[in-house]
């Protein structure tokens, strides 16, 4: 039954990737629900800093009920935890990396009440061969047991990079191959996507079920980014020819926003009104 049903879920998918908008039936449209709209935090990282609570405050009042994390700004992860609550917001995801104590970050992910986990970036220059992103593949892996065993979920987040064969292999293709459905899920960055020259939705459909969260991130005209909404990049032609296997969240992130909570807001705005 499961393989019959993933192997429909493949054939719409492609129907939808060939056909462009054709992802749904005529006259009808859907919306991201509201519980699925989340903000990476990096995204306010300036406001943080000068001030978490107020920040948070507004986040709440905008609407957002869930975020994700980059750091905790000089506080414990009970204290953060502690901001997050009295503005009944919760943590779903978080960035963190694999390189310290993985233990020590299972433990703040919990305290955090992360549900998943994702490592960030794997950096240009320590990657230079096939051999390189073979060894990361098998880190993530075992990283991905360890917080699978905790009750946590474990992804990685694209750049644009991985999209640049080496030798003929994108190292993209090699994290997916190199690490288990069951302790690598992927959080595919939209931007970087479309910057590495790569479809999102063939790369959705190249390894169904395995893309369960978007940054959607806007591009502006010269390539730079943009306000969600304000850009060039079709969501909703995105979001229509994937809606077969829906992902779990979508998160909003702008890396150099001229005014963050403007940002915040046009990002919850656009999507809990975009019809696709």
């Amino acid at each position: 039954m499961l393989r019959g049903a993933a192997t429909a879920a493949v054939a719409a998918g492609a129907i939808a990737a060939s056909a462009g908008t054709a992802g749904a039936a005529p006259g009808r449209c859907w919306r991201v629900p509201k519980k699925k709209i989340s903000i990476q935090l990096y995204t306010l990282r300036n406001l943080f800093e000068a001030d978490l609570e107020t920040t948070m405050s507004a986040l709440a009042d905008i609407g957002f009920r869930q975020v994700e994390t980059a750091g905790t700004y000089g506080r414990t992860p009970a204290e953060f935890r502690a901001v997050l609550d009295a503005n009944h917001i919760r943590a779903t995801s978080a960035h963190n990396g694999i390189d310290g104590d993985l233990n020590e970050a299972i433990a703040t992910a919990k305290a955090l009440g992360n549900n998943r986990v994702n490592v960030a970036y794997a950096a240009y220059a320590a990657y230079e061969t096939i051999d390189e992103w073979t060894e990361f593949a098998g880190r993530l892996e075992a990283a991905g047991k360890a917080y699978r065993k905790a009750g946590i979920e474990f992804g990685y987040h694209n750049h644009a990079h991985e999209f640049a064969a080496i030798d003929g292999v994108r190292p993209y293709d090699v994290l997916t191959r190199g690490t288990s459905r069951r302790n690598v899920q992927f959080e595919a960055d939209l931007y970087w996507v479309i910057t590495g020259e790569v479809d999102p939705v063939q790369l959705f459909w190249s390894v169904p079920g395995r893309i369960t969260q978007y940054h959607v991130k806007d591009m502006a005209e010269d390539g730079g980014f943009a306000d969600l909404g304000e850009g060039v990049i079709d969501f909703a032609r995105i979001f229509r020819a994937n809606h077969a296997l829906e992902v779990k969240e979508y998160i909003i992130e702008n890396d150099e926003p001229v005014d963050a909570l403007k940002c915040a807001k046009t990002g919850y705005d656009y999507l809990a009104s975009l019809e696709f």
